[in-house]
């Protein structure tokens, strides 16, 4: 009887202490595991696989959070694409504005090319701001604006775009030509799912999505992701 007393108290302290970590988020907020379990995440900027090179400020933990509507919309487009073999994989949603700031800190650093060679080979990096490739706030900071692919269902390998995520270049662009069939393909399959359920795209970043009726649309939150 006493085992089983300890067990149940283990038990009420887990699911508390989680409900205490979730009840951090400002209201409207939602881990989006907590929605979508089997969603594959792989928050780039909690690592240094990016165009900085380094984690990013603000990233504590690989946990995509994002507003409950962008979630349930998401949620939608999982299901369809699982009916086909294919999943979502995310690479950012929610980022803080303090991350944002990291961004602006290390464009002014021009030694700073660690990471040029993979994300801005043919973009100088004194021109990242006048190009349009780092800005003083950004969309994701809203909670409903998500960069993201599509995967194989078996292999969780992605299926081939063109151009790697985040790459600075033309040849991120949705409309950009030089690719092949396939790669249309698959390009214009994810951005045909993601218009269905509600979002709207990025013309310049293919994996840049944001709900069109984002519930925050004039307010840039700083949270920490963890």
């Amino acid at each position: 009887m006493k085992h089983k007393i300890v067990i149940c108290l283990l038990v009420a302290f887990t699911f508390a202490f989680n409900s205490l970590n979730e009840a951090q988020l400002p209201e409207g907020f939602v881990y989006a595991k907590d929605v979508i379990a089997d969603l594959d995440v792989e928050l780039r900027y909690f690592s240094s696989h990016n165009f900085v090179g380094d984690t990013i400020e603000g990233y504590k933990a690989n946990k995509l959070i994002v507003t409950f509507e962008t979630a349930n919309a998401l949620k939608k487009v999982q299901n369809e694409l699982q009916q086909q073999n294919l999943c979502l994989k995310v690479y950012d949603g929610y980022r803080p504005q303090r991350a944002v700031n990291h961004f602006i800190e290390w464009a002014k650093d021009l030694a700073d090319t660690i990471n040029k060679q993979e994300f801005y080979p043919d973009v100088d990096k004194r021109f990242l701001f006048r190009d349009g490739y780092i800005a003083s706030r950004s969309g994701h900071s809203r909670g409903s604006t998500l960069d993201l692919t599509i995967i194989d269902g078996i292999t969780s390998e992605p299926l081939d775009m063109g151009s790697p995520y985040d790459f600075f270049g033309e040849q991120s662009w949705v409309a950009y030509e030089q690719i092949t069939e396939a790669q249309k393909q698959n390009r214009q399959l994810l951005q045909s799912i993601m218009l269905k359920h509600g979002f709207r795209n990025y013309p310049q970043e293919w994996w840049h999505f944001t709900l069109r009726d984002e519930p925050f649309p004039d307010t840039y939150f700083d949270f920490e992701v963890e």
